[in-house]
């Protein structure tokens, strides 16, 4: 992580030609109207970060914190700025003296307890599991874990009714959070060492995830601090592999793609897989779809500081849902924050975890 800093990304930032492409696709520029708002926007702020062009205010650190790190200006990118690189290194700069109050708390709460959420109690006691050797293993991430345990629940079910022998591992944050707010390597390399640590113990070769959040962290950020001695996969993958004799459920299906999941991690065949084998159910796509797919606005420490933004970004996409009569999704915080923009755009839709779904019909 230690080598994506300003100084390493300044020719990344003056490839930016300033076109403004990524005008078309921000969710942050489409809620504030402002161009310091949008991907260009921000890489002149850290460009000028890195120069030391301007004190630091107030406005500028907002600006730099107010994007869910979603990467749709990236796809968008006719120059294929690395645009999330250079947002997060820039965070990495504020942090220390600028921490937005609510990413500070989230930080000392993740460094003291080991989770964003300050809980104490050990991961997996509550769902009546504990360690044991087990080629494959599931890692209950923080929101399953704590905020959202139906979502563990069910997809422990699932691998229950499949028959797999599986283990929970002794966990703690994945480090995703901390990485997304800019927080310090080392804290980070901490959480990753005894995540890695504690999967190589039990001798697991496969590690699924409910949370695309973990998924995408263990995938692709995890290998540039140790190399991995098993293969991550997000439980859609693993799933969509596997026979599921599910219930008929004669209703109409949409889905939307988690920007971790998506974008990030590039899974985007395994969830459609499963709900085409949902006998009778008619799965219909939203407009913006796969890579196109809209932030939920979840992401990247956005709600946590700014949940305003957060929930009107939310609205919208559930406004691009409404001919469903279910809107699945495979995350938790996309589950949460969709959720979240229901209650603002008064949608009757209903919005679950596909795991939830596949366990009720399994």
């Amino acid at each position: 992580m230690t080598e994506k800093d300003l100084d390493s990304l300044e020719k990344e930032m003056l490839v930016c030609t300033q076109c403004g492409y990524c005008r078309s696709v921000c969710p942050i520029f489409e809620d504030l109207g402002w161009d310091s708002s949008v991907a260009r926007g921000r890489v002149i702020l850290a460009y000028g970060m890195l120069k030391d062009r301007f004190d630091i205010d107030d406005s500028i650190v907002e600006t730099l914190y107010e994007c869910s790190t979603c990467g749709d200006c990236e796809r968008r990118c006719p120059s294929n700025v690395c645009v999330v690189d250079i947002i997060e290194a820039a965070r990495k700069e504020l942090f220390e003296d600028y921490a937005l109050e609510k990413h500070k708390k989230l930080a000392d709460r993740i460094n003291e307890f080991g989770n964003p959420y300050g809980e104490t109690t050990k991961r997996g006691e509550e769902f009546g599991k504990t360690p044991h050797k087990a080629k494959v293993g599931y890692f209950l991430g923080c929101t399953p874990g704590y905020r959202n345990p139906n979502i563990a629940k069910t997809a422990m079910s699932i691998l229950d009714k499949l028959g797999v022998d599986y283990t929970v591992i002794d966990e703690v944050c994945c480090g995703s959070p901390l990485q997304r707010i800019g927080g310090n390597d080392e804290d980070i390399k901490k959480l990753v060492d005894h995540n890695l640590n504690s999967v190589e113990e039990l001798g697991i070769e496969t590690l699924i995830f409910s949370c695309a959040g973990c998924y995408n962290m263990f995938k692709n950020h995890y290998p540039e601090f140790r190399d991995l001695k098993f293969k991550p996969m997000h439980i859609t993958e693993f799933l969509a592999e596997q026979d599921l004799p599910l219930k008929e459920f004669p209703k109409t299906l949409t889905y939307h793609d988690p920007c971790h999941l998506g974008r990030h991690a590039k899974v985007y065949d395994a969830p459609r897989k499963i709900i085409k084998k949902i006998p009778k159910a008619q799965f219909k796509e939203m407009d913006l779809n796969r890579e196109l797919a809209r932030c939920c606005g979840g992401g990247g420490g956005l709600r946590a500081a700014f949940g305003d933004i957060s929930q009107r970004i939310a609205g919208r996409r559930v406004s691009d849902a409404e001919f469903a009569d279910l809107l699945l999704t495979s995350c938790p915080f996309c589950v949460n924050n969709l959720a979240f923009g229901k209650e603002l755009s008064k949608s009757e839709i209903e919005v679950k975890d596909i795991v939830e779904l596949v366990d009720e019909l399994l």
